[in-house]
């Protein structure tokens, strides 16, 4: 009899441990689904792709998550691709609405001071040009820079606030275009002068903050874009969401 009741304690223990562990599993489900559906850009838009072309090589392990964004952009939106490099914007994809297309398009940075642009803000305004008037879609720049223009000087004054940045900031506010940024290290300075990092960093700051964009870097060091692709898509969620 006493050897029954102990059975059926510790069968009723199994069936309850059986039952909480289904029924955390579902939880975990539901917040897994629930935490991808947070970061899908949730509205169509007209986003710029920017790559400066002498980033270092290791952005160019980037590529498939940054192809993935683009993929799961909702349909409707439009993509163009393009390289900052030297002398000029160099478009790959013109805007377009095959979005497979424009994943494809990408390709790794040249990663050599050979390409290094005069500086990164006289291509984005090159690009804001490119936008359409017409349309209903938001319209974004993504800037995968380090952001840095000695073009006029080192020093706090010249190189964090630059004429070809204040001229970028005016165009985008002007045609209303919000730029983002990812902070990503050149073959040159900015890969081993922790000055020339906090110089480019805050002139990503500056531009995407006074053109209703985000910036996305920690610390000095580079990181992977993994995170800074579900931090872009809330940033783009939010914005729609004051909009609206």
């Amino acid at each position: 009899m006493l050897g029954r009741k102990i059975f059926s304690v510790f069968a009723a223990l199994i069936f309850f441990a059986a039952a909480s562990f289904i029924v955390s599993a579902r939880t975990l489900e539901r917040d897994v689904k629930e935490s991808s559906e947070k970061v899908r850009v949730e509205t169509p838009l007209n986003i710029a792709i920017l790559v400066q072309d002498d980033l270092v090589s290791r952005v160019g392990t980037e590529l498939n998550v940054t192809r993935d964004f683009i993929r799961a952009l909702p349909a409707g939106s439009r993509v163009m691709i393009a390289y900052v490099t030297a002398g000029s914007l160099q478009v790959r994809q013109p805007f377009t609405g095959d979005l497979e297309r424009a994943a494809k398009s990408l390709r790794t940075p040249i990663g050599s001071t050979s390409a290094s642009p005069y500086n990164p803000y006289v291509e984005v305004i090159e690009a804001l040009k490119k936008f359409e008037d017409s349309g209903n879609n938001r319209n974004a720049i993504l800037l995968i820079s380090d952001g840095l223009d000695t073009s006029r000087g080192f020093d706090a004054d010249s190189a964090g606030n630059t004429i070809d940045l204040q001229r970028a900031i005016k165009e985008a506010q002007k045609r209303n275009v919000s730029v983002y940024s990812f902070y990503a290290p050149t073959a040159g300075l900015t890969s081993f002068n922790r000055l020339a990092v906090s110089y480019g960093q805050s002139s990503l700051n500056r531009l995407s903050n006074e053109t209703g964009g985000r910036a996305f870097f920690q610390g000095t060091s580079y990181v992977t874009f993994d995170s800074y692709f579900d931090r872009l898509r809330a940033a783009l969620n939010e914005q729609y969401a004051k909009a609206y």
